[in-house]
């Protein structure tokens, strides 16, 4: 399933490849037309988006016929399938749409309501990231590990923002309250990335509510895979862990520091975020 998970994201990226590019000046005019909007005016939604997650459904029902998928576009349930595939087929679509290259493909397969396998493409550096229980998580083929940090104020903390300003300003609260005890902080914009920064030592912690499923299902897995601890609100349905930080709330980091980054979080309102 995990050598599944990555022929899917790679034929996700190379799909993309040949789809118009929203931030071209001379396809304005026609991007305008093929972006919408979800759950705020600032959550956007790009044709490339459903034509992915399109593809990607396809190429499972031929490769892996009777499971099911959920997709961030198309919903769907597990049903009676043993495998669950959930599929985040532009993570970090706003960055995307301004053509930042910080944005993903990214594919899980789930079992039991744990992801089991997944795959997270970067379609404009080609680096592919990918992890099976048991199996460790590598990128481009090479063995994951998270950083060493020990030391809190020295640790780089990544977080994101929500698509609602009045959440955001909660958000903000709590992060503010963090920056006098860390290195600094990234707000990069694509979640199932930001996990594989943790996985790759990139960053040390990183903390972020509000996601859905598909955005962690395969990082989050990934980040666990090279070490990482890691807590997630569960999947769709799922009753999320009571600890402090926030039904939503979406962790991980290097061991070293994931209980005083956590303490630091409570301290100062992640629940209330």
């Amino acid at each position: 399933m995990r050598r599944i998970a990555e022929r899917l994201v790679t034929e996700a990226a190379e799909y993309l490849h040949g789809l118009p590019r929203p931030w071209e000046d001379d396809l304005a005019a026609d991007s305008a037309q093929s972006v919408s909007t979800k759950s705020t005016p600032t959550d956007v939604v790009t044709a490339s988006d459903h034509a992915l997650e399109t593809l990607i459904r396809q190429r499972v029902a031929e490769l892996r016929p009777g499971d099911a998928v959920v997709g961030e576009e198309h919903g769907g349930t597990a049903g009676d399938a043993r495998t669950l595939w959930v599929v985040d087929p532009i993570d970090g679509t706003v960055n995307f749409l301004y053509g930042m290259p910080w944005y993903a493909v990214s594919v899980a397969a789930v079992r039991d309501g744990a992801s089991v396998a997944g795959a997270v493409i970067e379609p404009a550096s080609g680096r592919l990231w990918s992890a099976a229980v048991g199996g460790g998580a590598t990128c481009d083929g090479r063995p994951l590990h998270v950083s060493a940090a020990s030391d809190v104020s020295l640790s780089l903390l990544g977080t994101g923002f929500s698509y609602s300003a009045e959440r955001r300003v909660r958000q903000v609260r709590m992060v503010s309250g963090l920056l006098p005890h860390v290195r600094d902080v990234r707000r990069m914009g694509a979640a199932a990335l930001d996990l594989c920064a943790v996985a790759a030592g990139w960053v040390d912690a990183y903390l972020e509510h509000g996601c859905n499923w598909w955005d962690w299902a395969a990082g989050a897995l990934i980040a666990a895979e090279a070490g990482a601890v890691v807590r997630t609100p569960g999947p769709t349905g799922s009753v999320p862990p009571d600890d402090g930080l926030g039904a939503d709330a979406l962790f991980a980091a290097t061991p070293g520091i994931a209980d005083e980054v956590s303490a630091l979080a409570r301290e100062h309102g992640a629940a209330s975020v």
